[in-house]
């Protein structure tokens, strides 16, 4: 059977196999209020239909009243804990652990390392909210997505955010097990959260972007780094998409547009905290060295590497915590 329209003409196999895409296409639940906790999709609404900017505040709002709904704790301060913080949140006076998976509407972590809860409680006398686990662009998810969880932290009260990944060293000079507080970074090769229409409640259309990371934190960190015998440098982080390791010749491009480190998350999260006027402080823990600066790079080697930083960098982020200024 042969089926013509207009200048196209299709197969009866053609045509059955187009029904049945476009019968499940059709049958794809949106993102919005009234959904189970998010999971990645194959393809983004945002990046094929354009931002539905009052929706997504409506599920912002819908996330904030569930957890409200289970505590009235009000925190100030956000960590978002990167691979070899796992255990971080032993050190917190927990009030509530909520797993994202139980915010109807919340993006769920699916890195082999994040473990997807939110911790809510005091540390060092600060209210804080623990990201256990984060959410990454290369997951399948779209950038509001990967930001909405510090989005809702913050309508829940966070004015400040200090942000953890594992990284890989561009810097020669750096050696694995090191740490870097981040004075800039480099976002030109991953996609704005802010691309669509403007969350108006939340912040400005433009945002000057000259100082995203607090000179006052970046020097804390170096200053409690050198206090304790850790190595904490100072430079610039570049985001990639990921979720494949750069090449060698990636990494020479990366070096001559003046990145220290690389890795696949953080900038993005750094770019909607300074849209909503937070305070950003980001700690890059380097667990390998860039492509072309070692045989090869691999996933166990970074966890390997993380969990063996893993007590500096607790010790590192908990002397920031204790001597933020207020």
């Amino acid at each position: 059977m042969i089926i013509r329209t207009g200048v196209f003409t299709i197969h009866h196999r053609q045509h059955i196999l187009l029904a049945t895409l476009l019968a499940a296409c059709l049958a794809l639940p949106l993102a919005g209020c009234g959904q189970p906790s998010v999971a990645p999709a194959t393809t983004s609404a945002t990046e094929s239909e354009g931002f539905d900017a009052q929706a997504y505040q409506q599920r912002l709002e819908h996330c904030v009243e569930q957890i409200r709904a289970r505590t009235d704790f009000v925190p100030d301060l956000v960590i978002v804990l990167g691979s070899g913080l796992g255990d971080f949140t032993s050190n917190v006076d927990v009030v509530a652990e909520i797993p994202y998976d139980e915010i109807e509407g919340f993006p769920v972590a699916t890195a082999p390392t994040h473990d997807g809860k939110l911790v809510l409680g005091t540390l060092s006398g600060r209210n804080v909210a623990v990201m256990q686990g984060r959410i990454h662009y290369y997951e399948g998810y779209a950038m509001p997505e990967v930001v909405l969880p510090l989005r809702v932290l913050h309508l829940l009260g966070a004015n400040t955010v200090i942000l953890t990944n594992s990284v890989g060293s561009i810097n020669a000079d750096y050696a694995v097990g090191d740490f870097m507080a981040v004075e800039d970074h480099i976002s030109s090769f991953v996609p704005s959260p802010l691309i669509g229409e403007n969350l108006d409640e939340l912040g400005p259309r433009f945002v000057d972007m000259t100082q995203v990371y607090d000179p006052e934190l970046v020097n804390l960190a170096c200053q409690l780094g050198e206090e304790r015998g850790i190595s904490v440098h100072r430079g610039v982080f570049l985001q990639v998409t990921g979720p494949q390791f750069e090449t060698p010749t990636e990494i020479e491009l990366y070096r001559s547009l003046g990145a220290d480190t690389v890795g696949m998350s953080t900038a993005v999260e750094a770019i909607a905290a300074r849209h909503m006027d937070m305070r950003v402080c980001a700690i890059n823990c380097i667990t390998n060295m860039a492509a072309g600066m070692q045989a090869e790079v691999t996933s166990d080697e970074v966890t390997q590497n993380a969990d063996k930083a893993a007590a500096d960098f607790e010790a590192l982020i908990l002397a920031l915590v204790d001597n933020l200024p207020s």
